[in-house]
């Protein structure tokens, strides 16, 4: 299994429109796709920069393959409207991980 991870910098002021964006739009156009599942959203309480906050947006995602065309047909879409709502407040990068049992 493999856990794709998104952390968010978000510029302070913002944090709760980000959270609502999240609960109430990401996450439901991704659940919707059935691509990506156990969605999570964690505050990441080290490496703390002044003036921002931290998020990780985690989910369970089969393959790398399955991540690449979530990412065409959905992703894309999703970061550009995140873009266009909270233009430079906002930024993500995402990590791709295996879980080692």
């Amino acid at each position: 299994m493999l856990i794709y991870n998104t952390t968010y910098h978000v510029e302070e002021g913002q944090e709760k429109y980000f959270l609502i964006w999240m609960q109430e739009y990401y996450l439901p156009e991704v659940e919707k796709h059935a691509t990506l599942h156990a969605p999570r959203i964690a505050r990441i309480l080290s490496h703390r920069e002044e003036g921002s906050t931290c998020y990780s947006v985690q989910f369970e995602v089969d393959s790398s393959a399955t991540l690449h065309r979530w990412h065409r047909e959905l992703g894309v879409k999703l970061n550009e409207e995140m873009v266009k709502l909270f233009k430079d407040k906002v930024v993500g990068f995402p990590t791709l991980m295996e879980v080692v049992e």
